[in-house]
């Protein structure tokens, strides 16, 4: 009998990896359309922002937070949830429900973009002094994702 890469799937198959999986794959298409939609609006695709009367989506996306190194933060939402979402698909598919993989390719992707919306949450809240519902949505998605990536993560290491 040989060891298993670490890429590999462990040997005791459960279904709690898929489940973890598919939430996340979930919330992450909800915050995906939703990241997409502000960027369209911000190309001036989408009409006016459904937002609220105290306009901070507009405030935020507007505003030098809503770009980073010269990329709208939409696109890079909308770019980071799709890349989870596919990740997160391929680990429910049979040969790799027991996957390791899937779990390291999504907790490389989830844990930093949890520090980027603590950033943005920061500028949102208190340098901006306002709030946008549909950035508040991807900080709940994202947040939701490290929780269920952690539990993934904790059930790999126990199947060592």
């Amino acid at each position: 009998m040989t060891a298993a890469s670490p890429l590999e799937a462990p040997a005791p198959a459960d279904r709690a990896g898929a489940a973890y999986r598919m939430a996340i794959a979930a919330a992450s298409l909800v915050s995906g359309l939703v990241a997409a939609y502000l960027h369209l609006w911000k190309l001036g695709y989408m009409g006016p922002l459904s937002c609220g009367a105290e306009h901070g989506c507009e405030i935020v996306q507007l505003s030098s937070w809503g770009w980073f190194l010269g990329v709208d933060v939409a696109l890079i939402g909308a770019v980071g949830y799709t890349a989870i979402f596919l990740v997160s698909v391929l680990g429910t598919l049979p040969q790799w429900e027991s996957a390791r993989w899937p779990t390291y390719v999504l907790t490389a992707l989830i844990y930093p973009a949890v520090l980027f919306t603590v950033r943005l949450k920061y500028a949102e809240f208190i340098i901006l002094k306002t709030f946008c519902p549909w950035c508040a949505v991807s900080a709940v998605t994202i947040t939701l994702c490290a929780v269920l990536v952690t539990l993934d993560w904790l059930r790999v290491r126990r199947a060592n």
